[in-house]
């Protein structure tokens, strides 16, 4: 049996009933995170909630629980998995009204679930080959900074990448590049490390701001701002880095090798980085 949290109860997942009514079947209106944990150690959790919050102001979703009772939760949750490494994930939408509209239903309470999954991470055998990663115009909405349910365009994206043997796709608009179906986007040129800045047009990813300060931290050269999608194919390297896939480097774009066709050693380094700091977790 899976546990869930729902609405104030905790029951199986199984048992969770939601109104077709609910929101977020009807519009889409809501918003989630996904947390991982090593060892039964939560990863980076005040940086998720804290993003769940602005994500929640941003769309005018109110709820009655608190930071302190949402982490209480996720260890909860946690705890009950049999496996010690896996993810929480938490959705929270406008709940369900008496009828079908677009406004803002009056008086309608948030609906909150929540649920843990065995986490399989990608093996050191499949970094050491690297991934394949493909390329697709970015038809997203224009507030990518929010942690948004309203997946179908990134669910498109991955099933792309599915269906052509590959990781990710790196998504582009008006010739730059902007994120994955799941993931952040880095390169590498000539000794420096670059990422599409954080503003509206992706998410900042947990993750992407942990392999920010690890790089700097081990005196990289680290820049926030537009990358080109020229650069993207001219890369000496390129990394994606999310919750689930931590950060995995890419050795082949569309068929094409990056670089010599191998990972690269800025991500040797960085990625040493980030087990050491997840291991300490």
């Amino acid at each position: 049996m899976t546990l869930a949290y729902w609405n104030g109860t905790y029951m199986s997942l199984a048992d969770v009933k939601v109104s077709p009514l609910d929101r977020g079947f009807l519009f889409a209106d809501g918003v989630y995170e996904v947390v991982a944990f090593y060892d039964r150690r939560l990863f980076q959790l005040d940086e998720h909630l804290a993003r769940l919050e602005r994500s929640l102001r941003e769309i005018r979703i109110g709820t009655d629980i608190s930071r302190e009772e949402l982490a209480g939760v996720f260890r909860h949750l946690m705890d009950d998995l049999p496996s010690k490494t896996g993810t929480v994930y938490l959705q929270v939408t406008r709940g369900a009204a008496a009828g079908r509209a677009h406004p803002f239903p009056a008086g309608t309470a948030a609906s909150l679930l929540a649920f843990a999954s065995p986490l399989k991470r990608l093996s050191e055998s499949e970094m050491e080959l690297g991934f394949l990663a493909t390329t697709s115009p970015d038809i997203r909405w224009q507030r990518c900074d929010i942690k948004a349910i309203a997946l179908l365009p990134s669910v498109l994206a991955a099933q792309d990448a599915k269906e052509n043997g590959a990781l990710e796709t790196i998504m582009h608009r008006d010739g730059l590049v902007t994120e994955c179906a799941s993931s952040n986007v880095f390169i590498v040129r000539d000794g420096h490390i670059a990422t599409p800045r954080a503003d509206n047009r992706i998410l900042n990813g947990i993750n992407r701001q942990v392999a920010i300060s690890l790089a700097r931290n081990l005196g990289l050269s680290v820049e926030e701002r537009d990358v080109s999608l020229e650069e993207l194919r001219s890369a000496d390297e390129i990394w994606i880095t999310s919750t689930t896939k931590e950060i995995a480097p890419m050795t082949r774009l569309d068929n094409a090798p990056i670089g010599d066709g191998r990972p690269g050693p800025l991500w040797r380094r960085v990625r040493q980085a980030f087990c050491a700091l997840i291991d300490q977790a």
